[in-house]
């Protein structure tokens, strides 16, 4: 079942949207106009915005994550979005955002660009859940051969900080896995993921 909360992408494309002369100013190197775009637009479409955006677009989220993903000091923040019972509202969001570095923030606001551009113009793209559920589950048995304690730490349920540390580590690595994964089968994990969080993606069926 859906996270209730907005989808995390949703409420990023809206802060992006919200935050665009800022964002112009910091990045210098990027020309960012967004101010044909209405956030409360974006925030209205919620799911409609992932699933119109391309297979590249979204794909360009993937990268942002998985660089962000292969630091220790900016995968904490990362994990704690996608934890299956993660709040995905807009403070969640920016307190995320704000323990990034300059350089993974001009990342992930150009990928969320991108997505929100395209999801906004662009035609509903083909998505099938089960197909994205089955790529993850696949990673994740790679995973499991590749890194000792991966099924342990995606299986960790408790709310202390070494359970955390552990579903972080087995995030990080699964992660990884997709990395090396054809371009469209990395969307379909990343749209799941972005809706779903880590739910199920350990679990029989």
């Amino acid at each position: 079942m859906s996270n209730p909360n907005l989808p995390v992408l949703s409420v990023a494309c809206a802060l992006i949207l919200c935050a665009a002369p800022a964002l112009s100013a910091s990045a210098q190197r990027y020309e960012i106009d967004l101010s044909q775009f209405d956030p409360a637009t974006v925030l209205s479409l919620g799911d409609e915005v992932l699933l119109r955006a391309p297979d590249p677009a979204i794909d360009r989220l993937f990268k942002a994550v998985h660089a962000s993903a292969r630091s220790d000091t900016e995968s904490a923040a990362l994990c704690a979005l996608f934890e299956p019972d993660a709040a995905r509202d807009v403070a969640a969001f920016q307190r995320a955002v704000d323990r990034l570095g300059d350089a993974s923030r001009e990342r992930f606001a150009l990928a969320f660009t991108d997505i929100a551009v395209a999801g906004l113009q662009g035609q509903p793209q083909h998505y099938d859940p089960a197909h994205a559920r089955q790529v993850l589950k696949s990673a994740a048995v790679s995973a499991t051969f590749l890194h000792d304690g991966f099924m342990l730490g995606l299986a960790s349920e408790g709310a202390d900080e070494a359970s955390r540390q552990a579903r972080c580590r087995s995030f990080r690595w699964l992660v990884g896995v997709l990395d090396g994964l054809p371009q469209p089968d990395r969307a379909a994990a990343t749209r799941w993921l972005l809706r779903e969080g880590l739910t199920l993606v350990g679990s029989e069926g």
